[in-house]
């Protein structure tokens, strides 16, 4: 855009025309106009809210892009500046309100587009089903037409399927997507010397002006970012009507056009696509609105924030220490802003003590925040084994860094062209923290490294499930490992740096995620960081002596155990729990039951002004314990089993009670438990094992007159009568 304007006003591109995008700039202080992305037009506010400029426009607004909403409604509340928002497909009246503008329309140049349907039912919404073949057929009608032929596709996974599908075709068949080398790209967006027909996904529908497209043929669907239990997850999605038209433009513009739907007339797409303030999460964002000034809450936002999405994206930033709990951005927040990387990994960056460890940091944050995928193992059956050998831990951070530092092994192959873009963001970024070059490194201290890491964003360690070795969880989410993970299989936990969300089959609730850069750990890192959460759960004799067993619990699994002498309120409470385990007195079994049925008297029989608290023996006998000054193992030799009987259910009263409301039956081979509820007059029995697989009949059980029974088994429950 910059260099077509230059060109038109006979003037060099940084002279009165310039751009910024966030490696390169080309502008100075006589500079009249200047390209620049939202990204780096927001960055520009937070510094001195674009004082050096009269007039914004926004393009392509109709996207409703984050950073464009966001930057939308902070220049609406400055008030400071003159607006021009522009697009082919906008919502003038909602657009026109909003910004109380006056609405433009300008008339392009075009042949004409002709539009057609290829699907048989009119109402049929765009779907995958068949799609190499529909797009097959479309492609060869296309051609003869004359011209190149764009075709809209979802993702590289139907782009590749496509081609397979054209390998015979008379034209050059191109894919163009984010993944492209720039030879890829540059061949579609030239005019060739033959036709040729490009693949593409929605980089081609603003982003990207394909010249010479005479017919454009639509599938009706694109990849789309959504919020699905409080996680942005990418899915596939019927496009807009407003995308659909968008699409339809690239026709036309050198002759007739033509538009090919491979869906019906009247499929019921959306008018336009939801913006994504409403489908993402917003943790950058609200740091953004922030440290730009402002509560990104207090904004005149075009769109309605999710609550959930808010809040979870304040708890992380409070956690991170970038805002204050006003909502307003802290000095540290101010520093993770203007890194051109997620707030999680410039956090990770900032807090590191070392510089070995920032620079490691550094490295790893710029591959993984560039979209492409930086290396492969090379192919050949030996390459594993060497694999392991020079990263004896399997360790995807290790090898990235390794990667953009050119210091990968000779099995690992690296996409140069990858490497190039995550090199350039890295450099900004040493830069910025006035770090060597990543040509200099500092020497990776992996142990002391991964230990700083998971101290100061612990959600991103995990442990192995026991009976799932594919699945890790955190207690909060759960990852499988990746199709392309090299994670061995001995270590038991992770440190997880990034992960790929995929939303599940329509109408499914569940969404996948799943490992794409993980850092096998043991588990006694988890233990000694204290990560874990720690019980104590009884005693156990160890070697003729009373230990008291704790464990240490992590993403809902015991992880560690450790066995000590126990003192003060442990120790009384690991007395109660060792004569409850009758090895005291022997009178466990029978304390355990007369504490069950005293609980059940006071539900059944016992008016509620009246009862006493309910509570488990352990608690109970704990407290009797104390009541009688035991301090030490050695006082239980002042007291016998009479000081520590039970006064519940009067003794008239208990065989009947007992005899009437059982808590366990036994039929024949079946034993089962009894829950009873008052209010309904209803009584449940629970299969608690035993091989009979018939169900129990009514007149095997007590009588229970009045009562309503049902039997339940697993997630079974019928009545029996």
């Amino acid at each position: 855009m910059a260099s077509f304007i230059a060109d038109n006003l006979s003037t060099e591109i940084g002279e009165r025309v310039g751009y910024a995008i966030k490696f390169d700039q080309a502008f100075n202080e006589e500079t009249n106009i200047v390209f620049v992305t939202p990204g780096v037009a927001l960055r520009w506010f937070s510094e001195n809210k674009l004082a050096e400029f009269d007039i914004l426009m926004l393009d392509e607004f109709h996207e409703r892009r984050t950073e464009s909403d966001l930057l939308a409604g902070l220049l609406l509340k400055n008030g400071s500046h003159r607006l021009i928002i522009t697009s082919a497909t906008l919502d003038s009246p909602v657009l026109s309100a909003y910004f109380d503008a006056e609405s433009i329309k300008a008339e392009g140049s075009s042949y004409g587009v002709t539009t057609s349907y290829m699907s048989r039912e009119s109402s049929n919404s765009p779907s995958t089903r068949d799609l190499e073949q529909r797009v097959k057929l479309a492609v060869e009608v296309a051609l003869l037409k004359g011209g190149d032929v764009l075709v809209f596709l979802p993702g590289r996974k139907e782009i590749s399927a496509c081609k397979g599908q054209l390998k015979h075709c008379s034209a050059d068949v191109i894919e163009l997507h984010a993944g492209v080398s720039d030879d890829e790209r540059e061949r579609a967006l030239k005019i060739g010397e033959s036709q040729k027909v490009v693949l593409a996904t929605n980089v081609a529908e603003t982003s990207l002006t394909i010249p010479n497209i005479v017919t454009v043929i639509d599938s009706g669907l694109e990849r789309r970012t959504h919020q699905r239990n409080g996680r942005t997850v990418l899915a596939l999605h019927a496009i807009s009507k407003a995308s659909a038209r968008q699409r339809a433009g690239r026709a036309g513009r050198v002759r007739e056009g033509f538009c090919v739907r491979l869906y019906g007339e009247f499929a019921p797409l959306e008018s336009f696509t939801p913006p994504e303030l409403e489908r993402e999460e917003l943790t950058d964002t609200l740091l953004a609105a922030a440290c730009c000034g402002h509560r990104l809450q207090d904004l005149p936002l075009l769109s309605r924030l999710p609550e959930k999405s808010v809040n979870k994206g304040v708890e992380q930033l409070l956690a991170m220490r970038a805002i204050d709990s006003e909502g307003n951005a802290t000095e540290h927040g101010k520093t993770l802003y203007p890194l051109p990387i997620d707030s999680l990994f410039a956090h990770l960056i900032s807090g590191m003590t070392t510089k070995s460890h920032r620079e490691a940091m550094v490295d790893l944050a710029s591959v993984i925040q560039t979209p492409q995928k930086l290396w492969q193992l090379s192919r050949g059956e030996e390459v594993i084994d060497s694999y392991q050998v020079w990263n004896k831990y399997s360790c995807d951070a290790v090898t990235h860094i390794s990667a953009l530092r050119g210091e990968e092994g000779d099995m690992v192959d690296v996409f140069s062209d990858v490497r190039d873009e995550a090199r350039k963001l890295s450099s900004s970024i040493r830069e910025a923290l006035e770090l060597p070059h990543w040509q200099a490194p500092t020497r990776i201290q992996r142990e002391s490294w991964l230990k700083e890491v998971m101290k100061l964003a612990p959600e991103l360690v995990y442990v192995r499930r026991e009976k799932r070795p594919q699945a890790f969880g955190n207690g909060f989410g759960e990852v499988l490992l990746g199709r392309d993970s090299f994670f061995p299989d001995e270590p038991q936990a992770a440190v997880v740096f990034d992960q790929f969300h995929l939303a599940g089959k329509r109408g499914a609730k569940q969404t996948s995620s799943y490992a794409t850069c993980m850092a096998p750990i043991p588990l006694q890192w988890i233990v000694e960081l204290s990560l874990c959460e720690t019980t104590s759960v009884g005693t156990k004799n160890v070697d003729g002596t009373m230990m008291e067993v704790i464990e240490h619990r992590y993403g809902g699994r015991v992880i560690h155990k450790d066995y000590c002498t126990p003192f003060g309120v442990s120790l009384i409470k690991a007395l109660a729990q060792a004569i409850l385990d009758n090895h005291h007195f022997d009178i466990g079994t029978e304390l355990v039951e007369q504490l069950a049925y005293w609980n059940l008297y006071q539900q059944l029989e016992v008016d509620p002004v009246d009862q006493s608290p309910i509570e488990a023996p352990i608690h109970w006998l704990t407290r009797r314990l104390e009541e009688l000054g035991v301090e030490t193992e050695d006082d239980l030799a002042l007291i016998d089993g009479a000081d520590l009987c039970f006064d519940g259910i009067p003794s008239w009263e208990y065989d009947g009670f007992r005899e009437k409301y059982p808590l366990t039956v036994s039929l024949s081979d079946l034993h089962l438990s009894v829950e009873y509820f008052k209010a309904k007059r209803l009584v449940v029995i629970h299969h608690q094992s035993g091989k009979r697989k018939a169900d129990p009949k009514r007149w095997e059980l007590p009588r229970w007159n009045g009562w309503k029974v049902q039997y339940r088994k697993a997630s079974r429950l019928i009545d029996i009568k």
